[in-house]
């Protein structure tokens, strides 16, 4: 549990500020909630990016993901120098 001063500052518990990033000189804001409040870090600057861009971004991760898929896939489809059905005969007697 923190304290505010009479300054009006309060500490950030270590735990909180290392799981969400907070660092001296970060920002955060108190949102008003009822009659609790909810401190949250302030939004870091995104740049816009249009729609064409970011459905080229979205493409691009799709081919890269078709890629690593395309290789799983290949590498599974090579021999193993047995079958499944070697396995089922293996503890049965001849």
């Amino acid at each position: 549990m923190s304290k505010v001063t009479s300054k009006l500052q309060v500490t950030v518990p270590k735990e909180i500020a290392d799981r969400y990033g907070i660092r001296p000189g970060s920002e955060i804001d108190w949102i008003p909630a009822g009659d609790t409040l909810r401190v949250v870090p302030a939004a870091t600057a995104v740049p816009a990016i249009d729609t064409a861009e970011r459905l080229r971004l979205f493409d691009a991760a799709t081919t890269r993901q078709n890629k690593r898929q395309a290789g799983a896939r290949a590498a599974r489809a090579k021999s193993r120098g047995w079958k499944r059905e070697d396995l089922y005969r293996r503890g049965l007697s001849r």
